[in-house]
């Protein structure tokens, strides 16, 4: 299959130039008749596997609508800016709040299917960049006991149907949460419970606790699979698990797991085609003196190699090490990127280092600052795609996907960048 990729890069959010308008409307359309760059975005239809890597500037959330229509949200971020200017500007702007957005943009991508809901949503850890940030001024929603941020904004815009995280229902594990963002997650998921909302601890292993909600005996070769939890890792053999973590009462507090360490991480297959989030897994182990501390690479073992794959940790320092690329080996890296610190230049070096993987590999990010657009220098000017939302759309049967870069600066934004087809 004849594969198209522009070699000019998107910097800065930029418009694409005219040459490579041009370009790309001259492409042949190969999705089902896909519009070019420019126009509105095609919206989904039976078959196709779409899978949207949002940009608002405030965190994580990645939105998945699967062949028959049954939608997965991974994350819900809603980080507030801080003082220091180190983090990107909030997209499409700050009128609102960052999981209005997020819900309004799943409603739109969301309107041809059977239901405007989501039907899953998966929360990777319990941090603000995504869940959502609670401040004292975060307003309550309209029964108490919560306030609206992140996937409870979301909640506010369309119904969740069921909610999977790792630490229901006592969120004890490894001790008890204090942060307010994280306890007012668990308020939220507690009074959504008491409203008849499944909530369920993820099933590490499992490949059917996210099944098919439209047409269940349909698309057998669609699959979405819990790979890591707590330190529970699939061990990629049927439904087994393994512990990664020793025993806490061999620890001193202080050690414990972080939140990072403990995220959870996904897999979804259909046909040839794989993907793969792991939200904020780390491999730093202290300069070996802690090898347990790494989950990615026992996780990537597991996975095995995706035709996608989300950077860990936003491509910081700690995470996509050596081991975990030299695994996946992903055609496509998407940079969930909303600080100056994403991604260290390090992490660049080796998601295109060809001593770990041949072959060609591109990377996207959804928002790279211009701090870390000038520190990344030697390597960011190789991007694909540094501002916009990035969808993947995989064809029927997982033959082949493209990815497309969606304009972030405007609501239901146009066509920035399109790329591909890629062979699965």
């Amino acid at each position: 299959m004849t594969e198209w990729i522009s070699r000019r890069r998107f910097l800065r959010g930029s418009v694409a130039s005219v040459a490579l308008v041009a370009a790309a409307r001259a492409c042949v359309a190969q999705m089902g008749g896909a519009v070019g760059v420019g126009a509105a975005f095609e919206p989904w239809r039976r078959g196709w596997l779409d899978i949207h890597h949002i940009s608002t500037g405030c965190g994580n959330s990645v939105l998945v609508i699967a062949p028959d229509g049954t939608s997965l949200m991974i994350d819900a971020g809603a980080k507030s800016p801080d003082a220091t200017g180190a983090q990107a500007v909030a997209r499409p702007d700050a009128s609102r709040r960052p999981g209005e957005w997020l819900g309004r943009y799943a409603r739109h991508h969301l309107r041809t299917t059977p239901r405007q809901e989501i039907d899953y949503f998966f929360l990777t850890h319990l941090h603000d960049d995504h869940m959502g940030t609670c401040l004292p001024g975060s307003p309550m929603a309209a029964g108490g006991g919560y306030r609206l941020t992140g996937v409870s904004d979301v909640a506010e815009v369309l119904p969740l149907r069921m909610m999977l995280d790792r630490g229901w229902p006592d969120y004890a594990y490894p001790a008890p949460f204090t942060d307010p963002s994280a306890l007012n997650y668990i308020a939220f998921a507690r009074s959504m419970a008491g409203r008849g909302v499944k909530v369920e601890g993820i099933k590490v292993g499992s490949a059917g606790q996210m099944a098919l909600r439209h047409e269940t005996g349909a698309f057998r070769d669609f699959s979405v699979r819990s790979v890591a939890a707590s330190g529970r890792v699939w061990t990629g053999v049927g439904e087994k698990v393994r512990e990664v973590f020793p025993a806490l009462k061999g620890l001193a507090v202080r050690d414990y797991p972080t939140e990072n360490m403990c995220s959870a991480a996904v897999r979804i297959g259909y046909g040839g085609f794989a993907y793969y989030n792991g939200g904020d897994l780390t491999c730093d182990t202290a300069f070996g003196t802690e090898p347990w501390r790494d989950v990615e690479t026992p996780v990537a073992r597991a996975v095995g190699k995706v035709s996608v794959a989300a950077l860990n940790h936003h491509g910081y320092y700690d995470g996509t090490g050596a081991d975990f690329v030299r695994a996946v080996q992903a055609r496509i890296w998407v940079l969930q990127s909303w600080h100056a610190s994403h991604p260290a230049l390090a992490s660049l070096d080796r998601l295109y280092s060809k001593v770990l993987y041949g072959g060609d590999r591109d990377v996207l990010a959804t928002s790279l600052t211009q701090a870390a657009e000038l520190a990344d220098a030697r390597l960011s000017d190789r991007m694909l795609s540094q501002q916009g939302h990035v969808v993947v759309r995989v064809a029927g049967g997982g033959r082949s996907y493209e990815v497309c870069v969606l304009d972030d600066g405007r609501e239901e934004g146009a066509v920035k960048g399109r790329f591909g087809p890629f062979a699965s």
